[in-house]
């Protein structure tokens, strides 16, 4: 019976038009969500109980979870000060009362602003149905979501694999990610908390008409260049920073010096409300809505009929008085995926 009910769920899944990487293998994809309402131990036992694994504590506000049946999973409070210093407290062998009763005050406050991350290991896309019953066991649990209160401006974040880092595969998910961001936007249903922060600022026009122009052909170091000069930030809906260091680091750190972006050759989509606590909602809502930009940016034709859509759109001043973008590209979307 589970067998069967394991199956079932897995059919609900669908697979992105181009599966593999360039070295053949299928492509993954990284998942991470934000949520409060739970202890972080809690949230570690959940995992376990699901995909079996263990326990390492990095401090009292980070755990990992190791030796999963997925692999390795992060679990933190997201809030890189209480971090530090409690990661130098546990390293330390001059540990006081003091500090300890600092941490755990400092602790107490951020743990009622900032949420708990779970950081979900890169999982091959035949297997992410396997993710939706951790996201149905937190909601059991009380985890609470970006619509639990008005200062809840949490997110789920999707890193999807690339099927190759080429300059012209590249520019293709960037192209459909463009024509596609306001209907992902309306998608998603962005919450006012989050759109009043910085962390998923959309792409300015300029950059847009620059990608969406017909002869704009460039190699991977124009491309790279031309993103910086624009987006010298993580905070865009669709961060490529990660993709970029992945590529070509120095290049990229000539521009950015943020530590906090890591290396992979992934795109990383950070739109999504994370609303863990609905249970109408789940993690196949926004990974569906997230492969029409990736079976767009594959698929030329298209994708090439979308741009000179999106150009003619841009290029009206009033189209924005008649028409609306998010609802005219629907023409160009996949049925079976909405």
């Amino acid at each position: 019976m589970s067998d069967s009910l394991d199956d079932y769920r897995k059919s609900l899944w669908p697979l992105p038009q181009h599966r593999n990487t360039a070295a053949g293998k299928m492509r993954r994809l990284g998942v991470e969500i934000e949520f409060t309402g739970m202890e972080i131990n809690d949230i570690v036992d959940t995992i376990i109980s699901l995909y079996g694994g263990k326990a390492e504590a990095v401090s009292d506000y980070e755990i990992n979870v190791v030796e999963s049946s997925l692999g390795k999973f992060g679990v933190e409070l997201d809030f890189s000060y209480i971090k530090r210093i409690s990661r130098e407290r546990h390293e330390s062998a001059d540990n006081n009362d003091l500090e300890e009763l600092a941490e755990a005050i400092v602790g107490a406050i951020a743990k009622q602003l900032v949420p708990f991350e779970v950081v979900a290991p890169p999982i091959a896309m035949n297997e992410l149905w396997q993710l939706e019953t951790l996201f149905q066991k937190l909601r059991d649990s009380d985890a609470q979501g970006t619509h639990a209160s008005a200062k809840n401006a949490f997110g789920l974040q999707l890193n999807p694999e690339m099927p190759d880092c080429s300059a012209e595969t590249i520019r293709d998910y960037l192209r459909a990610f463009l024509c596609l961001y306001d209907w992902l936007k309306m998608r998603c249903d962005v919450d006012f908390s989050r759109r009043l922060t910085s962390y998923v600022d959309p792409f300015g026009k300029d950059y847009v008409r620059l990608l969406l122009r017909s002869d704009y052909e460039p190699d991977i170091n124009k491309l790279i260049d031309d993103y910086l000069e624009y987006n010298p930030t993580r905070n865009r809906a669709l961060d490529m920073l990660p993709l970029f260091s992945h590529i070509d680091d120095e290049r990229l750190r000539r521009t950015v010096k943020d530590e906090r972006v890591k290396a992979r050759p992934t795109l990383h989509y950070r739109l999504p409300n994370s609303l863990i606590d609905d249970p109408q909602w789940g993690l196949i809502h926004p990974y569906r809505d997230w492969l029409q930009v990736d079976n767009l940016a594959m698929d030329k034709r298209r994708l090439d009929m979308v741009c000179r859509g999106y150009r003619k759109y841009l290029d009206n001043p009033t189209a924005n008085l008649f028409t609306n973008w998010a609802s005219s590209v629907s023409r160009w979307l996949i049925p079976e995926l909405l």
